[in-house]
């Protein structure tokens, strides 16, 4: 057997919380010599991170389950089951937000790794498939998310910024 092979089975991987969703890190850049990370995102409704680039990384979805609407600079694109979102590195302005009112599932691949563990730091550890509320954003959530948008090179836009 080959020890480089990594096989995550469905219970696997690290959960968190994110942005009113949950992330299940697949595999990370530990396991893969930074070259990518592959992260499974259950979204509920109404659900998805704020408009944010990151010009360092390339980020790709696949939706697995349900729909979502994908914002860019260039538009809205409402993006359903076996739908495929490419951001190219080069700081691309996006977001999404689950506009159905079913829970969406998307895998989500970022090259080079690094977006895994950024999701670590504003996530909390949590079982698969539970969902925790969005912390408030006071003062010190500002503060803590310009520090880690410096940390990991990229820069996060008002919810509103692609409306």
């Amino acid at each position: 057997m080959n020890p480089n092979i990594t096989i995550t089975h469905k219970t696997g991987g690290e959960a968190l919380a994110v942005a009113g969703g949950n992330y299940r890190i697949i595999i990370d850049g530990s396991q893969t010599g930074g070259a990518y990370a592959v992260i499974e995102m259950v979204v509920p409704p109404g659900g998805g991170p704020p408009p944010h680039s990151h010009p360092e990384i390339q980020e790709m979805f696949y939706v697995l389950e349900g729909e979502l609407t994908f914002k860019t600079e260039a538009g809205n694109q409402l993006v359903r089951k076996d739908g495929f979102v490419n951001i190219p590195m080069g700081g691309a302005i996006h977001c999404f937000k689950n506009t159905s009112d079913a829970y969406a599932r998307l895998l989500c691949t970022v090259v080079p790794a690094g977006l895994e563990d950024l999701f670590r730091e504003i996530g909390t550890p949590v079982a698969p498939g539970t969902f925790l509320p969005i912390p408030e954003l006071d003062e010190n959530r500002r503060a803590f998310f310009k520090a880690i948008d410096i940390k990991y090179k990229q820069k996060t836009y008002p919810m509103d910024y692609l409306d």
